[in-house]
């Protein structure tokens, strides 16, 4: 694959789910995605950002414009993690998986992905055993197993406590880089996005819109540096004012 190109000229809830008045969600935007390329959209509560992954996951296709996949020949593959792990209480952290695998995952790339986010030895529990940082690892493996074309990731982290969510994303990197895939992240958190990102796409209130694309500079290697990513952050707020009120 080259790029994913998403182009959205317009996305709007009718009155009848509303409040009786029709919601513009998403107004002329227009976003492209480089391959294996870590992006991570930033932008106010309630801007349409989990609206803007279900319209590319193919979940809601109530809009006008379009998303383009290189090699259309094949039904791109797309991995979604949302804010909930979704896991299926009745099937162990191993099965959960497996059966989101069609063909199958091989034995050798599953034990690889659980040992790398640190799963193993509770591949065979239930969910209800887990701790919500467990959970979330297990949804990530998931999505990362069935090789998707674009991995879809909806504030995945949200809930967990600091120290918590910073072990995730950390292993969530480190699969990452073992595995690169495209990824489209919302977030938040503007020091997870400079943690995470190679991009980070600044998204305007409704209708939403792209307002600023901004390479993150941090080497990868100072990723876990926390006065790096705060000196990073304090640049980006001086010399883009107009941040401070998406966050």
């Amino acid at each position: 694959m080259s790029k994913i190109k998403i182009q959205i000229n317009n996305k709007t809830y009718s009155g009848k789910q509303t409040d009786n008045q029709d919601h513009q969600a998403i107004g002329n935007l227009d976003l492209t995605i480089q391959t294996h390329e870590f992006v991570c959209l930033v932008g106010p509560s309630g801007c349409g950002k989990t609206t803007l992954l279900n319209i590319i996951a193919g979940l809601d296709k109530n809009y006008q414009g379009k998303i383009t996949f290189p090699h259309t020949q094949h039904q791109p593959k797309i991995g979604y993690v949302f804010q909930n792990p979704r896991l299926l209480p009745w099937h162990t952290v191993r099965e959960n998986i497996e059966l989101a695998c069609q063909p199958p995952v091989s034995e050798k790339t599953l034990d690889a992905l659980l040992d790398t986010m640190q799963l193993t030895r509770v591949q065979n529990a239930y969910p209800e055993h887990l701790s919500l940082g467990m959970s979330r690892r297990v949804a990530i493996i998931r999505a990362f197993a069935i090789d998707p074309d674009i991995l879809l990731m909806d504030e995945p982290f949200v809930s967990l406590d600091a120290p918590t969510a910073r072990q995730v994303r950390e292993l969530l990197l480190q699969l990452w880089q073992q595995r690169p895939h495209t990824v489209l992240f919302v977030t938040h958190d503007l020091r997870e996005a400079i943690a995470l990102a190679d991009r980070i796409v600044f998204l305007s209130h409704p209708p939403m819109q792209v307002i600023n694309n901004i390479e993150v500079p941090i080497h990868r290697d100072l990723r876990n540096n926390e006065q790096e990513i705060e000196k990073f952050r304090q640049t980006l707020l001086n010399r883009h004012p107009e941040i401070r009120q998406l966050l």
